[in-house]
């Protein structure tokens, strides 16, 4: 059984203060989540051992970091690599954002070896897929998110692709209040479906989580994770509010 996901990605929000009473609502919440559910919250760096601690017994419930370096350690002031997070009992880290991409610079090789490295060191990757508008309109997004997966991902085995989860996030409809429809999203996550299993195998492809990213919110969220190909969301401004991602994490049942 797949596992079905609402991950939160705080991105560069929030203070020390805010964090911190954001989390200990979300904490003093009750959930009723199946054994293949779970939440996923990536926070800045400076608040991941103060959310692993505050939602330190909370079922179900993973600390993720937003990022992580292409080199296990080195001189290179300023960042954090995948050995530091696993040393902090961090399980999960998002790699691949198309913030990241873009901003950054972060080419398919930087993501192969950051996924590498994450692997290496027992984290779960969340990689991130997904076009902008031009390339939608084209409609040659098929292309371009099956290259972006390919030149990623597809160097890896079989048991270390099964550690992967992959989130498709359509770039035109991050914080733009535009969404895919649920009909446009099945389409993607089958797509994303059908490639993994040409190259793992049908039974791979069928246990790969598949989250959607792109103004989720609780009014919507019930209707994309019904797609049969859905498996949760990773939630941007949402998720900074407590009720509002309550909402999101109650539609994965």
């Amino acid at each position: 059984m797949r596992k079905q996901i609402a991950a939160a990605n705080w991105k560069m929000n929030c203070s020390l203060q805010d964090a911190e009473k954001l989390l200990t609502a979300l904490s003093q919440k009750q959930f009723s989540l199946k054994e293949n559910e779970q939440v996923v919250i990536a926070v800045p760096f400076p608040y991941l051992l103060m959310a692993k601690q505050l939602l330190n017994g909370k079922p179900s419930f993973f600390i993720s970091a937003q990022n992580c370096h292409q080199k296990d350690s080195g001189a290179y002031t300023g960042e954090v690599s995948a050995a530091m997070l696993a040393s902090c009992g961090i399980t999960h880290v998002i790699i691949g954002h198309s913030e990241r991409r873009q901003y950054f610079n972060e080419t398919s090789d930087i993501l192969a070896q950051k996924t590498d490295l994450a692997l290496q060191h027992g984290l779960t990757p969340i990689f991130c897929c997904g076009e902008d508008l031009a390339v939608r309109e084209h409609n040659e997004q098929n292309h371009f998110v099956e290259s972006q997966i390919r030149d990623g991902l597809f160097h890896l085995n079989t048991e270390a692709f099964s550690r992967v989860l992959i989130a498709y996030e359509p770039i035109w409809a991050i914080g733009t209040g535009k969404t895919a429809t649920a009909a446009q999203a099945q389409e993607m996550h089958a797509h994303i479906r059908k490639i993994v299993g040409d190259k793992y195998g049908n039974e791979v492809a069928d246990h790969t989580t598949i989250l959607y990213g792109g103004s989720v919110k609780g009014d919507n969220a019930n209707e994309l994770f019904s797609q049969p190909d859905v498996d949760g969301g990773l939630v941007g401004g949402a998720s900074l509010k407590a009720d509002e991602f309550e909402k999101i994490i109650h539609s994965l049942s």
